[in-house]
């Protein structure tokens, strides 16, 4: 017989994929995925605690290998991978992981480092914890409703009756089809205080909620940096993020981060460190240790370089490029109490939760009065036994079925004649009476009581709020993770701040040749060793993290930052391999970028003060600043001050002091005049204006003709001050053919 031979229905394969689809997606999300809001556990786990929970498996047991509760779980109620149960397993035993574990273990159950480094199910052994006792201790009080197990041989809960919003405690994540939950973990207390404010008002508002509770409490501790407004604001629509930082201390001048933010591994922010410091971006930090044991789970040193370090900047660096520093998202996607997610905000989320607890704790109470109810019952049957203990023996012993003949002749139940013919002889005491008529007085009293608490809303509130305190009494802790919201964003070092601010001496060679030495007064720059042909030209004093403005003789500024210059400890490099200078121009002169003014003069004898913050330029080719007409160039350029004094010095030994304030200040030109040329034509080689230097008070300036060297001190530089303009004075016999000036 073919199959065609069968009646088939003809279905739409769009139909037919959709709803696959969409029978797959509601499995996973409702029995895999995503928490229930009840007791905030999710299916594998629910079944793991109950599990354990028929083992006997409890936190007054003794521990149990761990591969028996995989087994049981997977085989009568999670017909799963064990791998994954047991993974799920180990999540519920790990202490940075849950805030409240459910299982204790023993043995190797992971560590922050590698959460999945945990030994084999066969090697470990576990019980439930104290906590956990708190989802079952109602569990047998008819509290839940049970359903067949997967394949209908038994029955498990279809929540468990949770004294406590589980889900606020310890938290969840997962990922669904379509959708996806994160829960962060909260303190104990502070989630008890915001179920009895709702309790007491209903509609209260979220920013009152929050002050019971303020934010999460994670396993790990550390400081969460948002502000009270962004934590509402998340709070309040169920979604957004958190962030969560590093707690460090000093000790002896090192930095010691005691605690993590969630879900970060300290080997990994060490390797994140090392990395930095590898690629020098750290020259601040000088070593890194890993001191963490057994009684210190986190203890991460990082040494900095000196006393001098700001650490507070160099952890914010951290906190930006690190695991030291996460945002923690938020996303309150759980199941509700009518079986479908949705997204809540916290106090939707702690409401419903109240009313399961209510629907919880009045089915328990029901419960009991049903237990009470049967029980007086019986009490009542053998109150009338007692009362006619001589016919009742009669009946037993003459009746073939007594049972029958008590119950027309008492007017008996079943449940009670049952309960007299099962008397013992020793129970027909006088005693015997008075005890059951005092157990009658305490179960009615009893009774009377639990009627009270069902019949008015008021009272059960209270009774859940009594029970809610003796637990946060008995279970509460203190929170671990601070709430910090005034702490400024985390940022990470530009590349000049990672730059020391060492002093340096740039100099500058005849030939344009470039270097730094290491700080001020300890080389002589005149000294040092040249190329063949090569000698001393200027040199000025900076700092590492600055920058450095050359000027060559076509008038043009190139800016470089120090860093990029190369060491005194060769002979340097020439500057035309650093910037894209005109063919034939030589390099005359440079200053630091903290220097304010520089004085600029060319041949022609014009110059001017101009600001450094106007030469300042990225261009390779750099920056046009003076002005030359035909047959000029520029011949000095050297740091300016409002009391130094500028020394012109002309090829035929024709020298001319100006005070500074004489020489104008220009973003940018010719210039003015300085001093005075004979020819008004062309003028001559003798005529032309070689050296220019601006003078610092009590400076010497030393002037250099064939092998004649003089000394100028300040008082006797005064003596060749004039006006501007002026052609000057001539130097001494000898010095009429000026090779070198320097200053001292």
């Amino acid at each position: 017989m073919s199959i065609f031979d069968h009646d088939l229905d003809d279905i739409d394969l769009h139909e037919y994929t959709s709803k696959a689809y969409l029978d797959y997606s509601m499995y996973v999300i409702n029995d895999r995925a995503l928490p229930f809001l009840g007791d905030g556990l999710k299916p594998v786990q629910r079944r793991i605690v109950y599990a354990m929970r028929q083992l006997g498996l409890t936190y007054q047991a003794k521990y149990s290998k761990s591969a028996r509760t995989v087994g049981d779980v997977i085989g009568k109620f999670h017909p799963h991978g064990e791998n994954a149960c047991y993974e799920s397993m180990v999540l519920m035993a790990q202490p940075f992981s849950f805030r409240y574990p459910l299982v204790d273990g023993q043995g190797n159950w992971g560590a922050p480092d590698e959460p999945k480094s945990f030994a084999a199910q066969r090697y470990t052994e576990s019980r439930l914890t104290r906590e956990a006792s708190l989802l079952y201790e109602e569990l047998n009080q008819g509290t839940v409703e049970y359903i067949p197990n997967f394949d209908g041989t038994l029955e498990e809960p279809v929540c468990l009756p949770a004294e406590l919003p589980f889900l606020l405690l310890n938290g969840s994540t997962g990922i669904a089809v379509g959708m996806a939950t994160d829960v962060l973990p909260h303190n104990l207390g502070e989630v008890v205080n915001a179920c009895v404010a709702t309790l007491r008002n209903e509609r209260l508002p979220l920013s009152e909620l929050m002050k019971e509770l303020p934010g999460p409490d994670l396993p790990t501790g550390g400081l969460i940096t948002s502000s009270t407004e962004e934590l509402q604001r998340v709070y309040e629509s169920g979604q957004g993020t958190v962030r969560c930082r590093a707690r460090y201390e000093r000790e002896n001048g090192d930095i010691v981060v005691t605690e993590v933010p969630y879900q970060s591994s300290p080997s990994r922010i060490l390797e994140q460190i090392a990395q930095q410091m590898q690629a020098k971006r750290l020259p601040m930090v000088v070593d890194l240790r890993d001191e963490s044991d057994h009684e210190n789970p986190v203890r991460l040193v990082i040494v900095p370089k000196s006393n001098r370090v700001d650490v507070d900047r160099l952890m914010s660096h951290l906190f930006a490029t690190t695991d030291l520093e996460r945002s923690l998202r938020i996303n309150l996607n759980v199941i509700g109490l009518d079986g479908k997610p949705r997204v809540y905000p916290l106090n939707r989320l702690i409401r419903d939760w109240l009313r399961f607890r209510k629907i919880t704790v009045r089915r328990r109470i029901l419960h009991r009065v049903e237990q009470i109810q049967r029980r007086l019952e019986i009490i009542a049957g053998l109150l009338i036994a007692y009362l006619n203990l001589d016919e009742i023996i009669r009946i037993v012993r003459e009746e073939d079925q007594p049972k029958p003949v008590l119950m027309q002749t008492f007017s008996l139940s079943d449940v009670q004649a049952t309960a007299i013919l099962g008397l013992r002889v020793r129970q027909l005491s006088r005693l015997e009476e008075e005890k059951l008529n005092a157990e009658k007085q305490e179960l009615s009293d009893e009774l009377a009581k639990h009627q009270l608490v069902l019949n008015s809303t008021q009272r059960l509130n209270t009774v859940i709020r009594k029970e809610l305190q003796e637990i946060s009494d008995k279970f509460g802790d203190s929170r671990r993770t601070s709430i910090v919201a005034n702490v400024g964003l985390s940022e990470s070092y530009a590349d000049a701040d990672l730059v020391s601010n060492e002093p340096v001496t740039v100099v500058l060679s005849q030939k344009g040749w470039v270097r730094v030495a290491r700080g001020h007064g300890t080389v002589d720059p005149i000294t040092l060793n040249y190329r063949e042909g090569d000698d001393y030209l200027s040199s000025c004093l900076a700092r590492m993290n600055d920058s450095c403005i050359f000027f060559d003789s076509t008038g043009r500024a190139y800016s470089s930052a120090i860093t990029a210059l190369p060491s005194a400890r060769g002979q340097g490099e020439p500057l035309t391999s650093i910037f894209s200078s005109p063919a034939g121009s030589r390099f005359v002169g440079l200053v630091s970028s903290d220097t304010l003014e520089v004085f600029v003069a060319n041949s022609y004898g014009e110059g001017f003060r101009l600001p450094v913050s106007a030469a300042l330029s990225q261009v390779k080719g750099g920056k046009a600043m003076v002005v030359l007409d035909e047959n000029r160039e520029l011949v000095a350029a050297n740091p300016s001050q409002e009391d130094s004094i500028a020394v012109l010095i002309t090829k035929g030994g024709r020298i001319l002091a100006l005070q500074s304030h004489e020489i104008p200040v220009r973003q940018r030109g010719k210039g003015v005049r300085l001093i005075g040329i004979s020819r008004k034509d062309l003028f001559s080689e003798d005529d032309a204006l070689e050296f220019a230097v601006s003078v610092a008070p009590k400076a010497k300036v030393t002037v250099t003709s064939g092998q004649r060297t003089m000394t100028l001190t300040a008082k006797k530089i005064e003596e060749y001050v004039g006006k501007r303009g002026n052609l000057g004075k001539r130097l001494p016999r000898g010095y009429t053919k000026v090779s070198l000036v320097r200053l001292v």
